[in-house]
């Protein structure tokens, strides 16, 4: 599996970016898809998770209201919509894949076994 992770980039708070993940290698449907971010001197941390069919989904808190995960299975292609950006939001975003032949919707870094190079997203203030 590979996951090619695109869409970041330099952007005012209060504005919005979409990220977009794309897969290769497998059958997309079989993996549900996350977004994590790391920040200079952070760890790595989960924001958002969808299951295989997209019929689930899952936010850390301060994505919720302002992020939504999707995906389009006809594209192997996951996304990451971004609104009301904050300066906080600031980090690396990196795309990840589970593969699950259930609805299960992980949100644990270790249950994805495949991680994309990640892209960087600026928010100046």
């Amino acid at each position: 599996v590979q996951l090619q992770a695109s869409g970041g980039g330099l952007v005012q708070a209060g504005g919005s970016l979409r990220l977009s993940c794309a897969h290769s290698g497998r059958t997309f449907s079989n993996y549900a898809m996350g977004w994590f971010r790391q920040a200079p001197g952070k760890e790595r941390e989960f924001v958002a998770a969808i299951n295989r069919v997209g019929g689930s989904k899952k936010y850390a808190d301060s994505a919720k209201g302002r992020f939504t995960i999707s995906r389009d299975n006809a594209k192997n292609t996951a996304y990451l919509q971004m609104n009301s950006l904050k300066p906080e939001d600031t980090a690396v975003y990196y795309c990840a894949a589970s593969f699950t032949v259930t609805g299960a919707l992980p949100s644990r870094s270790y249950e994805f076994g495949y991680w994309g190079q990640g892209t960087q997203v600026t928010v100046s203030s």
